[in-house]
């Protein structure tokens, strides 16, 4: 419990030195552990499907949900990001899928609906959009 006490408030103090100047910019902290699965079903997505659509290779979804691998931090941050806001990233990662881009052949409409849909039925077409 003193550990946790301490790390508040060196936190503490080190927003208070921010605040007040004495100190620029920030540490980003991670989380040791992401819940990979929870994020891929709140997709609804199969492991095949979240790892094609984010760039992770299959493997390594499949050790990071069985628990024999943790993402590294880089990987860890992407997924946080990922449960947070898939529509950016959706954009990001697939700006030829984006709304206002249309092409006007039949398979890239399909794609174009198949983006839309990657979330849970749901329309991202507005990247500011999140299911939380």
């Amino acid at each position: 419990m003193n550990s946790m006490f301490d790390d508040l408030m060196t936190g503490l103090d080190e927003v208070e030195a921010f605040l007040a100047g004495q100190k620029t910019g920030y540490k980003v902290v991670l989380p040791e552990e992401v819940d990979v699965k929870s994020i891929r079903q709140r997709l609804n997505m199969t492991q095949a499907r979240f790892s094609d659509t984010f760039g992770f290779s299959l493997d390594a979804v499949k050790h990071w949900e069985g628990g024999r691998r943790t993402p590294e931090a880089a990987a860890r941050a992407f997924l946080i990001v990922i449960a947070r806001n898939p529509a950016a990233v959706l954009s990001a990662l697939h700006p030829g899928a984006a709304p206002g881009q249309a092409k006007h052949s039949r398979n890239a409409r399909r794609g174009k609906r198949k983006a839309r849909a990657f979330v849970s039925g749901r329309d991202f077409s507005h990247a500011a959009k999140s299911p939380n």
